[in-house]
């Protein structure tokens, strides 16, 4: 994936001399896009994808030799001068996919062996991954300088306003709709006993089709526009039960079980047994599984490194990186009286997380593989090797993530989809908790949520919080649902469950919904005159709040 780059990356910073006698043919084309999946899966992006995403929410606490700018963030003490509120690597990205959308037509004009099908699915590809990092963005910050012109010429002027949060939905959409059928459906396909078939390695750590469609389904849910939602989410699920057949059919998958037609991976490879983690070590032990959709890769054997896992989560020497798992998440767990985990059979509980001392690791990412068995309720005591390399993938879209998505569409739909929705979360906790998908004992009883939309909400972001546990979504669901209330109630009421002191400021912090959003950093204001600070932190006096 991350060969024939070294050009396009050695070329930076660019001019457009420079870049017009580079782009002469499709190799530089190749080269290009994929110096935009390796600035991608950069260090610094994916920690600022993981902390944007996670360090805010209730599941993340100091470590061990915890940088103090995410000290101070996990204290909720968030000002401009904090290192995280730099935002330029992730531009870079989005640059890097600008200049690859300018200068690709000029390459179909001069090389024959560039046909005009392999330019559309460039283009689909690189505004995929621009639109990915602009909803990063905006998830972040709201609004922010949104541009899909390349900075090619020493004196173009680059000092833009921010455009509105609702706009830059729009446009992304707008643009992912126009090319979302131009996407390849497959990268790479593997000949068995004569046939086709779909190879996850190949095809999950690339823009498909399919993960435009995810990335669209997410979009759409933001906007709230629940049919295009359920729309999309169809799409995806119905290619994966496409995918299975297929495998089925070859003999080439045997441990998946179809729950209500949706296929999904076994906790446990033998029906009816209690030894479960295969589900674990499908999905972040190996990577690239039947369920992903898109993923950024590493690859250790070349010296690729996931920081971010390695360092900020634990590896193979450190039980317990520089943040680790809030302790609430497990308090109470031995008695069954947790307030995350519904059952003592949830496999999630075991799988994210163990005990290091008198603290609470994340093991997620971290293991390269899981295997335990679910007669020790209660205990977390998971046999599973640490990885070796600091090489493990970071998932950006699966398909229990598509399923949970349709499902909260489907509750702000109409009361009449409630049933479906709960359908659909009930399958995703029923995997977790190694029930069969023919049986209801042990699983989730509708009668007990359907009284109310409140209690669905509820239900679905208690499940996507079970889901998707240190996977760099909790903060975004948490500012998703504020948005909807108009008021940070249920954020703030899961957010204070983790601090231990200063519960009462933090609450007055977070009440504010400006204050659920990232300040601009003191040097992008310094860069850019017509950036208008987040109003909850404009009235500072050297990074200070009064």
């Amino acid at each position: 994936l991350f060969m024939s780059c070294s050009d396009f990356l050695d070329i930076l910073p660019m001019n457009s001399t420079v870049l017009e006698n580079y782009w002469k043919e499709k190799a530089d084309v190749t080269g290009a896009v994929n110096g935009c999946y390796e600035a991608l899966a950069s260090e610094d992006v994916v920690t600022r994808m993981g902390v944007w995403g996670e360090l805010r929410s209730d599941n993340i606490t100091a470590g061990t030799n915890v940088p103090n700018h995410l000290n101070e963030m996990l204290r909720e003490n968030l000002l401009p001068s904090n290192d995280m509120c730099k935002w330029s690597t992730v531009y870079n990205v989005i640059n890097r996919c600008n200049i690859v959308c300018h200068y690709a037509p000029e390459v179909e004009e001069i090389d024959p062996n560039y046909t005009h099908n392999e330019l559309k699915a460039t283009i689909a590809e690189m505004k995929a991954i621009r639109a990915l990092c602009y909803f990063y963005l905006i998830r972040t910050f709201r609004d922010v300088p949104y541009t899909t012109e390349p900075s090619i010429a020493d004196d173009q002027n680059y000092v833009l306003p921010a455009t509105k949060f609702d706009a830059v939905v729009d446009s992304l959409i707008t643009d992912l709709e126009s090319v979302k059928d131009d996407a390849q459906r497959r990268f790479e396909l593997e000949k068995v006993q004569g046939k086709s078939i779909y190879v996850p390695a190949a095809n999950n750590s690339r823009i498909t089709r399919w993960a435009i469609y995810a990335l669209l389904a997410d979009l759409y849910l933001w906007k709230g526009d629940w049919d295009n939602v359920i729309r999309y989410c169809d799409l995806v699920i119905d290619y994966k039960k496409q995918v299975y057949d297929e495998l089925l059919l070859m003999d080439q998958i045997n441990d998946v079980e179809v729950y209500d037609g949706i296929p999904m991976i076994m906790e446990a490879t033998v029906k009816g047994t209690k030894d479960v983690g295969n589900t674990y070590t499908s999905l972040f032990g190996s990577g690239n599984s039947f369920e992903s959709i898109f993923e950024i890769y590493y690859n250790g054997n070349t010296g690729q490194e996931n920081n971010w896992v390695g360092n900020y989560y634990g590896n193979r020497d450190n039980a317990i990186g520089r943040l680790r798992a809030a302790d609430f998440l497990m308090d109470g767990f031995t008695s069954n009286n947790n307030q995350v985990w519904l059952s003592q059979n949830d496999c999630r509980a075991y799988e994210a997380m163990e005990s290091s001392g008198n603290s609470l690791a994340i093991s997620k990412y971290v293991r390269q593989s899981a295997n335990f068995s679910l007669q020790r309720l209660g205990v977390i005591s998971v046999s599973g090797d640490r990885r070796s390399r600091k090489d493990a993938n970071w998932i950006i879209y699966r398909l229990s993530d598509v399923m949970l998505m349709k499902a909260e569409a489907l509750i702000q739909r109409s009361e009449s989809d409630w049933p479906e929705a709960f359908m659909l979360i009930n399958n995703v906790y029923k995997r977790a908790n190694n029930i069969a998908p023919e049986t209801t004992a042990g699983s989730l009883v509708y009668e007990s949520y359907n009284t109310s939309k409140e209690k669905m909400e509820d239900l679905l972001f208690e499940e996507r919080h079970r889901e998707f546990l240190f996977e760099g979504k909790r903060w975004f669901d948490l500012v998703r649902l504020s948005r909807r209330d108009g008021k940070t109630d249920r954020l703030v009421s899961s957010v204070v469950r983790k601090h231990r002191q200063d519960q009462n400021v933090i609450r007055i912090k977070l009440t504010d919904p400006n204050y659920i959003y990232f300040p601009y950093a003191k040097s992008e204001l310094k860069a850019n005159p017509l950036l208008v600070q987040n109003p909850a932190f404009s009235n500072t006096e050297e990074g200070v709040l009064k």
